[in-house]
């Protein structure tokens, strides 16, 4: 995904679902990302989600993001999944 730097906080990167075919609390889930970085999650439905900006993003600070995403069950014995996204910024105010 590439994303321009001058995009605002709260700009969709990305649309996801995650789903867990268990009943009960083992199939709701929850998701986070890991680490520090730029971007939140935004639950959009029962398991439809968004990656979106939470600040302001500077190329040439850094060039690109691996946005890890953990999602994870509400089970008794809670069981999770990760996906890593690449988010390459585009240069807007280079001459």
């Amino acid at each position: 995904s590439t994303l321009s730097e001058a995009a605002p906080p709260n700009t969709v990167v990305a649309f996801f679902n995650v789903r867990d075919r268990d009943s009960g609390d083992n199939g709701r889930t929850t998701c986070e990302l890991t680490g520090e970085q730029p971007f939140r999650i935004t639950l959009l439905a029962a398991d439809a989600y968004a990656l979106v900006t939470s600040e302001a993003l500077d190329r040439e600070q850094v060039e690109e993001y691996n946005v890890t995403v953990r999602a994870r069950d509400e089970g008794s014995l809670a069981l999770s999944a990760s996906k890593t996204l690449l988010v390459r910024l585009l240069d807007v105010n280079d001459n």
